[in-house]
Formats: C-alpha cells, sequence, structure tokens
C-alpha cells in the first residue's frame, strides 16, 4: 500500500487511489462537461460508505463520465431539450452523481432538491417538493426508489414527470448527438434556502462554477496526497459545489457518508479521517465540529481510536463560526493529533456559486472582540451600561477574481473596520435569480452582489457579524422567518401581521430562532397553551427548537408603509422595549 492510498482493513471494494500521476489541472476548463472529461483520464474517483464507514462503492471519474453519457442519452431520448430543468432528489450516491452530469450533458440544468428530513413528516416534504417543482419548472423529477411515495406524489401534484432511478436506468440510450456546450451557459440550478415558501433558484452558469472551482482549489493549495471527506448534503452549495463538483473538477478522490448516517453515528466521519494515509480535506459547518466534541466522552482518550495528525484543511463555513466550539474541538481531539492551524474558516453563498473568502492555509482561526452594540449598527454603550464583546471570527480574504466591498446603507465604501453590508463582485457571482427579475435586481448593483451580511474589512480579511437580511442559518441549515411566520398563522386565532420570527445570538454565541407573537387571550393558562402548541409548530415544520414569547397586541412595529419591520422588532425587544408576557415555565 502507497502512502497516499486509504487503509482497508476488510475484503470488500478498493478504493479511488490518491495518487495519479495525470497531472492535476485545478478546474482551468471551459466547462463542467470537459472537467469530467478530463478527470475520467485518472484512476481516482469518489467513493461512497455506510454508516460505520465500510466502502460500498467505489465509482472511478471513467465510470461516472460513461454513467453520465447513458443518462444524457435516456433524457434525450424523454424530450429533454438545452434549457430544460430536470430536477434531481439530492442522495449522496453514484446514482445522483451521474443523473446530475448526465442533465449537463444533455444541455439541460439539473436542480438539486432536498432529502426528507427526520421532522415534519410525508406532508410536509411533499409540499417543499411541490413550491420548488413550481419555481423551477422542470420537465422531469428522479427520485431514489425508496422515495416513490413522497417524490412521486409531489411530482404528480405538481404536474411533472416523476420517475425513481432505478427505473430510469433501465429505459434505452438510443445513439443521439450531444449539444455543444458554451462557457455562459447554465450549468445547474441551486435552491440558496431551506425555504418551504419562499424559495430562490440561483442560476450557475459552466464560467461562474469552474471560476469559483479553481479558486478553491488555489486557496486550499490542493496538493498530491490530498483526499477529501464529506458528509456534507448534494443540495446544500457546500456540499453540492464544495464536495461534490469541485473534486471532480480538480481531479481529488473523495469519501462520503450520507448525511443521516453521519447524523447517527457522527464520529465515523472522523473514523473515516483517521483511516487516510494521505492528507485530508473536510469541510463542516461548526455543529459538526460541535457534535463531534460532544461524542466524546471525557473518560475517553481519542488517540486511541483516531489519528488526525494528518488532517490539513478543516473547513468551516456554512453558518456563523463559533471559536468556543472550535476550541472545545482542538480540546477533545488534540491527543489524537489535530491541528488548531487545519482550522480553515471561510465566507460564502449560493449566489457566489460558493466561496467569497478563505483563510489562508495554517492561519487556523483568529477572532477579535467587537462590541455588542456595534454588530448591530448602534452606538457605543454609554457609563450608564456596562459594555459587552462578542468574539467575530476572521473568514479570510477573497478567493482569487473576488472582490469584497463593505459599504453604508446608501452605498458608499467604508473603511476597515467599519461594520457595514458586506457586497462581492466576481466571475462566480451569479448571472440571477430563475424567473425572478425583481428579487435579482433587490441584490445586484451592476455586476456588485448584495450578501445580505454584516461585516467590515481589516488589512484584507474579511470579519462578518451577522446578518442584514432577515434568512435564519441554523446548523448550516438557512430558514426564511416568513416560513416560522406562516406555520403559526396556521394555528388558530393567529393571523398574517400577529408575528414576527429573527435570529437572537445566546450568550455562548450560538444562534437561535425567536418568535414574537401578538396573543389577545387574557388568560394565563390559555397563554402557556399558546406557547407550547406555537412552538410544536415551529418544530413540525422547520425541525428548530425557538424561543416563543408571547406580546401583547399591536405590540409589533411597522414600516411606514405598513409592514412588519423584523429587524426594528429584533432590537426592541434585545433591548427589553418590547416587553413578553411573564409566563411560569
Amino acid at each position: 500500500m502507497t502512502t497516499t492510498e486509504i487503509a482497508i482493513t476488510t475484503a470488500g471494494p478498493q478504493p479511488t487511489p490518491t495518487a495519479d500521476p495525470l497531472p492535476r489541472r485545478f478546474a482551468d476548463f471551459a466547462t463542467l462537461a470537459e472537467a469530467l472529461d478530463y478527470a475520467a483520464q485518472t484512476a481516482r474517483g469518489l467513493n461512497f460508505h455506510d454508516a460505520r464507514g465500510t466502502l460500498q462503492r467505489a465509482y472511478p471519474f471513467a465510470e461516472l463520465r460513461d454513467d453520465a453519457r447513458l443518462a444524457a442519452l435516456r433524457l434525450i431520448a424523454a424530450g429533454i431539450a438545452p434549457g430544460d430543468r430536470v430536477a434531481l432528489v439530492a442522495e449522496t450516491s453514484a446514482e445522483f452523481a451521474a443523473l446530475f452530469f448526465g442533465t449537463v450533458l444533455a444541455g439541460a440544468w439539473p436542480v438539486p432538491l432536498p432529502l426528507p428530513t427526520s421532522f415534519g413528516g410525508r406532508d410536509s416534504y411533499i409540499d417543499q417538493l411541490r413550491v420548488q417543482l413550481a419555481s423551477c419548472d422542470p420537465k422531469m423529477l428522479i427520485y431514489p426508489a425508496e422515495l416513490t411515495q413522497m417524490a412521486g406524489a409531489a411530482a404528480e401534484a405538481s404536474g411533472v414527470e416523476g420517475v425513481d432511478w432505478t427505473e430510469f436506468a433501465t429505459r434505452p440510450a438510443p445513439a443521439a448527438d450531444l449539444p455543444a456546450l458554451a462557457s455562459d451557459d447554465v450549468c445547474y440550478l441551486q435552491y440558496s434556502s431551506g425555504s418551504t415558501r419562499f424559495p430562490h433558484g440561483v442560476a450557475v452558469t459552466h464560467r461562474a462554477l469552474l471560476s469559483n472551482l479553481a479558486a478553491h482549489a488555489h486557496g486550499m493549495q490542493i496538493a498530491a496526497t490530498d483526499r477529501c471527506i464529506s458528509w456534507l448534503p448534494w443540495y446544500h452549495d457546500m456540499g453540492l459545489v464544495g464536495c461534490f463538483l469541485s473534486p471532480v473538477a480538480n481531479q481529488v478522490s473523495t469519501d462520503y457518508l450520507k448525511t443521516e448516517d453521519f447524523a447517527r453515528r457522527p464520529l465515523s466521519w472522523l473514523d473515516l479521517i483517521s483511516r487516510n494515509a494521505g492528507t485530508s480535506l473536510s469541510y463542516s459547518p461548526t455543529f459538526g465540529y460541535d457534535i463531534c466534541a460532544r461524542r466524546i466522552s471525557s473518560q475517553t482518550k481519542a488517540s486511541d481510536r483516531f489519528d488526525l495528525s494528518r488532517w490539513r484543511v478543516a473547513g468551516n463555513g456554512a453558518d456563523m463560526i463559533r471559536p468556543d466550539v472550535m476550541q472545545a474541538f482542538v480540546d477533545a481531539f488534540a491527543d489524537a493529533g489535530f491541528q488548531a492551524t487545519a482550522f480553515l474558516p471561510s465566507y460564502g453563498l449560493a449566489e457566489a456559486t460558493l466561496a467569497v473568502s478563505l483563510m489562508p492555509v495554517g492561519e487556523g482561526i483568529r477572532v477579535e472582540l467587537v462590541e455588542e452594540t456595534e454588530l448591530s449598527g448602534g452606538e457605543r454603550g454609554g457609563a450608564d451600561r456596562p459594555q459587552r464583546y462578542r468574539a467575530i471570527v476572521n473568514c479570510g480574504k477573497p478567493v482569487r477574481d473576488m472582490e469584497i466591498q463593505v459599504r453604508e446603507e446608501d452605498g458608499t465604501p467604508l473603511p476597515d473596520g467599519a461594520i457595514g453590508k458586506v457586497w462581492c463582485r466576481g466571475p462566480s457571482v451569479m448571472v440571477g435569480y430563475f424567473r425572478d427579475p425583481d428579487a435579482t435586481a433587490a441584490c445586484m448593483d451592476g455586476d456588485w452582489l448584495d450578501t445580505g451580511d454584516m461585516g467590515y474589512m481589516s488589512d484584507g480579511y474579511i470579519f462578518i457579524v451577522g446578518r442584514a437580511k432577515d434568512m435564519i442559518i441554523i446548523n448550516g441549515r438557512n430558514h426564511w422567518p416568513q416560513d416560522i411566520e406562516w406555520a403559526v398563522e396556521q394555528l388558530p386565532g393567529f393571523k398574517a401581521g400577529d408575528i414576527a420570527a429573527f435570529a437572537i445570538t445566546t450568550p455562548g454565541g450560538e444562534e437561535t430562532p425567536a418568535v414574537l407573537v401578538q396573543c389577545r387571550s387574557s388568560d394565563e393558562a390559555e397563554r402557556r397553551r399558546l406557547r407550547d402548541d406555537i412552538r410544536d409548530r415551529v418544530r413540525s415544520v422547520t425541525g428548530m427548537n425557538c424561543v416563543v414569547e408571547l406580546i401583547p397586541p399591536r405590540t409589533l412595529p411597522r414600516t411606514s408603509s405598513g409592514k412588519l419591520s423584523r429587524a426594528k422588532a429584533r432590537n426592541l425587544y434585545l433591548a427589553g422595549e418590547i416587553k413578553p408576557y411573564d409566563l411560569a415555565a
């Protein structure tokens, strides 16, 4: 066994190798199809593991290319034309990989859609698929056979052809000419949030994708001994772009756990990293590191099970990075060889394809303390109130070919250290939201993208302090506050305008959703029942536990045009000017 191969201790399929003599190219291709053709010349590929980390299928890039071509021919035979959308339920599997690339080769746009979650149930999932199908208007929805009951129902209700991918793979693939692809053609459609009511499909071109993948590879300094290990879902931009498309375009063998398997056995992720005899590249939102640190018993030595000394890049992104969690991870796994300098904080969003900034390799996590009132644009605390500081993580420097600018609300650029709205510009910024020119115009100023986030620049580094927009991000998953408000509106006695949802930060730096609900009942027992019903309803729709506060009628602030102002409601609540009813636990 060479020093760059995954160690195999049991009989079974052999993984694709880490090393290969073909010269590595950093995504310098005109289209994703060209990238796949080049990767197919290597012996590298994708490797799918079960919940215990046992390899179930090795999938060389050459086999992926052959299967993708067959899938493209089947799609063309089904009447799929260039520019059509093909919705794909994004299970981490060889089948999805082949269908994604097959759709691209057919000139159509793959649209990755989420798997069902452990909460909400059948009806919630069908509703979510129906809304996203209505948004992307696909010719076909293809899904795993085990989801036929739910995905098939969503397809039927949407008037879309639904087929499971086992049956699709049996269809004939008559010879046909594959369409020529160009750099400025749309490559795929990415939904930027987990919204069930307000989806935004980001149209990503081949040029934008490959620019971002090249910047990602240069930023991480991908080396011959590197291997990627991932459990991230493929319907999220960090999983799809960073841990599926990037390994293809940059010719990196990758080992996968399914997201649901990671959730059940998170330490299997670290087992896979430990078994890599080369160097590891692996990404996670903060909560992934948190759950692993919590699973290690204080009585157990991590070194008895893990060897994390070759984990070269431990990427962190997709939500606010919490330095206390990162330190807890270092404390838990230092004796297994994990180096704090492996941490690589980053910042990105689907509207920029993925990466906007990366910390230079080896610099680890660096923080600055910022007075809390500054984070929301307020004045510093006066002598009559104590100052509270929050640790803000340095999210690195702009990736190659990307510019970042921090602006005032009126668009005036701000100097170093001044907090404002974060804008970015570069070749990987989206061309727009699919069929939504108003939403596109609202966040684009020429070729500059308003990220919706707040931050400041310092010596070329970007520090993200929070969001200017309403999006709530919990455990790397995006939630629109309108979804939470809508869920509460479905309960008897509430109506639109009674509810305001927003994110708050706990003293430990963790983000959690808060829901203010105007309540007309004067009976305390009834108020407690309503509070519990609201908590249960929000959890069933979003999977999140939230802070629920009942407040008097006509308390929520409005804009001059009469619309609910969530930002003002949040500020008034945090300042103590909105006073909830005092309910016993």
